[in-house]
Order: structure tokens, then C-alpha cells, then sequence
């Protein structure tokens, strides 16, 4: 949980990340938040490294590890693992989790 009671999803930014192409999925997770009007839910940060290298590009949402995500998937990702996560964190009231 980020001071301002969001929910925090860090993205992995470390050097397998980059090569994986997370310079392209950043701009589109921005944009994916702005759209779907959930800014004052969410706090997207970048992480150094989230120690899962050998599964791709990494995203924690809140006490969730979504692996595997690339420019070509993180859409499909966004829907079925990050928002539903995100709507079902708000609507139980339950933002407590989340990292540091």
C-alpha cells in the first residue's frame, strides 16, 4: 500500500527486463491506468530487479506476481490479471497490501 492508500504495482526495470522490452510496456501500462480512470487506485513504480529473471519481464501488483508479460501481451495481461486485481482490491475496501 503507497502512503496515499493506492495500491502498488511495481514493474521489474532490471537489465533482463530491458532487454525483454519493458521500455515498451511502461508507456502502455501509463496509458492503460489513464484510460481506464484508475490513478487514484493504482501507483505504478519501477523496481530495480524483482528477482524472477528467467520469467520475463515481471509486474507485482499488490501481493500478486505476474510474470512473463511482453510489449506484445501487456494488454492481455492488463485485463485478465492487473485490473480485475485492482477493481476487486477496491471494491473490498482491503488496500492494506501492496509493496514497498
Amino acid at each position: 500500500m503507497d502512503d496515499d492508500n493506492r495500491i502498488v504495482m511495481l514493474l521489474c526495470m532490471g537489465s533482463a527486463c530491458h532487454r525483454l522490452g519493458v521500455a515498451q510496456i511502461l508507456p502502455r501500462l501509463q496509458e492503460l491506468i489513464i484510460e481506464f480512470k484508475i490513478e487514484d487506485m493504482v501507483h505504478l513504480k519501477g523496481h530495480f530487479c524483482l528477482n524472477n529473471c528467467s520469467e520475463g519481464v515481471v509486474i507485482k501488483v499488490g501481493d500478486k506476481m505476474v510474470e512473463r508479460v511482453l510489449p506484445d501481451n501487456v494488454d492481455q495481461v492488463f485485463f485478465e490479471h492487473i485490473l480485475p486485481y485492482i477493481l476487486d482490491e477496491n471494491q473490498s475496501g482491503d488496500l492494506t497490501r501492496g509493496a514497498t
